[in-house]
């Protein structure tokens, strides 16, 4: 059974409102397991980065405590959105044309927060919700797209969703920037950030221990409180996310799964 067919499967069965209970209860215990018992500290690096974001606030939620720090010391942080971010809000055309905008001006308003530069930031567009399902022609178009930027600001290190993030256009944009490395043999530290995996994903069921395994943790303590107010910047969205979700992210430590450099196909977790 795949991600979605499962959580529609649990949705089917239990109330909304019980449902997100025992949800932020299995993310809760599967975040405390990680931070406390299955993850090694990872140091600070003073590597440039690059972040690969299916939807604007993505990024801020994954790794922007990250984003932070690097960007207080200097660092340069580069940030892709690959879809519109239109599908947050229903599928009315008049109202996904004002969450573009909308997305969009509050993905400036959080990332200089974080003290990212407007033009570090780049939109590609796509439609929300496509990635999945792409042609070959449109696949290779978006692939060739990410290499360019990859190439153009070599950064040592890039920063994409998890691998089995529950969410088709998150697990899609991990394998069209990891197909990107490896058809242009870009050398690069790979690194995943979860985002849906431990809310959506049953432990022992879709999401196996090897799956969490080699975990690490990155202290953001000292810019918490900007990382905070860069997650509020994201209005439209925090009013239609599940209770108690946001919260995973509001704490001091961020987890991160490290892959294979260059484009090998092999992962870590």
């Amino acid at each position: 059974m795949n991600h979605k067919k499962a959580l529609i499967s649990l949705e089917k069965i239990i109330p909304n409102k019980l449902l997100n209970q025992i949800q932020y209860l299995h993310c809760s215990l599967v975040s405390w397991w990680i931070l406390h018992l299955g993850s090694q500290p990872l140091k600070f690096s003073e590597k440039s980065a690059m972040v690969f974001s299916p939807h604007q606030d993505d990024e801020t939620f994954g790794c922007g405590g990250m984003i932070a720090s690097k960007r207080e010391q200097g660092i340069p942080v580069n940030i892709t959105f690959l879809t519109d971010g239109r599908g947050s809000h229903g599928s009315d055309p008049h109202i996904q044309n004002q969450v573009i905008h909308i997305r969009q001006q509050e993905s400036l308003m959080a990332l200089d927060i974080l003290g990212v530069n407007t033009s570090d930031i780049h939109f590609l567009n796509h439609q929300d919700g496509s990635l999945s399902s792409l042609n070959v022609e449109k696949k290779q178009q978006i692939i060739t797209q990410i290499s360019e930027l990859l190439q153009l600001y070599q950064p040592g290190e890039v920063y994409v969703p998890h691998r089995k993030d529950c969410h088709q256009d998150h697990e899609a944009t991990y394998n069209l920037v990891k197909e990107a490395i490896s058809q242009y043999k870009i050398t690069t530290e790979l690194l995943q950030y979860p985002i849906w995996v431990f809310w959506r994903s049953p432990l022992f069921i879709l999401l196996k221990l090897q799956d969490i395994a080699a975990a690490y943790r990155l202290s953001v303590t000292s810019v918490k409180d900007k990382k905070a107010r860069a997650i509020a910047a994201y209005a439209s969205q925090l009013q239609i996310l599940p209770d108690g979700f946001i919260n995973r992210f509001l704490n001091s430590q961020e987890i991160f799964f490290k892959s294979d450099s260059e484009g090998t196909g092999k992962t870590h977790v």
